[in-house]
């Protein structure tokens, strides 16, 4: 028998269920609980194993979705999504009500399945992706499920590093980000580019002030002249000519932003990750629980539809 090239999917699970919250209408199951998050959560599963035939498949958990290491050095570093004494959260973040009971309804399906979640306390699963597509780099082809633009950083075209991204097209018409995908619609051309890039440009969503009056392109345009980011800001100390007027005003008034942001933007590639069997599963690992899933929550076409995917007989 041929043995089947191994390839990686690292999903960003929360990015996933997320999108399938707001993307697949609402369906109550028989225990009266919605299940819409669940059913297009494992909807993608499927349709990913089975475009892509990994050999190794990893729900990357947020386990500290604000980590400490992050917001010491940026405080602003997603405060506008904490939530409240009595709001619906999951892990600290504000969600709806109609998603954080699924929550744990798809850490059984993973479970039951047999789909390796893997998290890491004190780290985003931004991290988990970071130190497993560092270890398996040059192993064997990694595929980033994401609709977070923070994981094009680990584009590395020479380690077959790419982000699937989902935030236009969904799992069926994603983005597929390399290194031409990156130097065509940022100016940038690697990843960690990409990374200092981000710094200067800021994003709101998450908390990052970025540097005023620096936009996308004006980054993208200091990047591709000066190289990294350290290399423009060594560039502003030695007073170099090529930067001046009021955008070394703003990169200098910036100064302490700068000498943060890096560590709040970079992705963890060192997390302490355990070890596990993060092999696509060849069995369901759990069938009284998965069963127990799929009549209280009329989940049995979303298992069987993920099970076929998978190969499993």
């Amino acid at each position: 028998m041929i043995e089947r090239q191994q390839k990686c999917l690292l999903l960003d699970s929360a990015s996933l269920y997320f999108r399938a919250f707001f993307g697949v209408p609402e369906v109550v199951g028989p225990s009266g609980v919605p299940t819409n998050a669940v059913r297009g959560l494992l909807a993608m599963i499927a349709s990913l194993v089975e475009r892509g035939r990994p050999t190794h498949v990893v729900a990357c958990w947020d386990n500290d979705w604000r980590p400490a290491f992050r917001v010491e050095a940026i405080p602003s570093y997603k405060a506008h999504r904490v939530a409240e004494p009595g709001d619906d959260q999951v892990a600290g973040e504000q969600v709806p009500e109609a998603l954080g009971v699924q929550v744990p309804i798809i850490v059984d399906a993973l479970r039951a399945l047999g789909i390796a979640r893997v998290g890491v306390d004190g780290y985003e699963a931004d991290d988990v992706i970071g130190t497993l597509a560092t270890r398996f780099s040059g192993r064997m082809p990694v595929d980033i499920v994401t609709g977070d633009r923070d994981l094009f950083q680990l584009v590395d075209d020479a380690n077959q590093v790419r982000v699937v991204y989902t935030a236009r097209g969904g799992v069926r018409s994603p983005d597929l980000v390399d290194q031409a995908f990156l130097a065509s619609k940022y100016g940038v051309g690697t990843g960690p580019a990409y990374a200092d890039m981000a710094v200067l440009r800021g994003d709101a969503s998450d908390g990052l002030p970025g540097v005023a009056g620096i936009g996308e392109k004006t980054a993208a345009r200091l990047i591709a002249t000066f190289g990294t980011l350290e290399a423009i800001r060594a560039a502003i100390d030695s007073g170099d000519p090529a930067i001046k007027g009021a955008q070394r005003a703003r990169l200098e008034a910036a100064a302490d932003y700068l000498d943060a942001a890096p560590r709040v933007v970079a992705v963890a590639k060192d997390a302490a990750v355990p070890d596990h069997d993060l092999t696509a599963p060849s069995a369901v690992a759990d069938p009284v629980l998965m069963s127990r899933l799929a009549l209280e929550h009329g989940l049995t076409s979303s298992f069987d539809r993920v099970i076929s995917a998978l190969g499993i007989d």
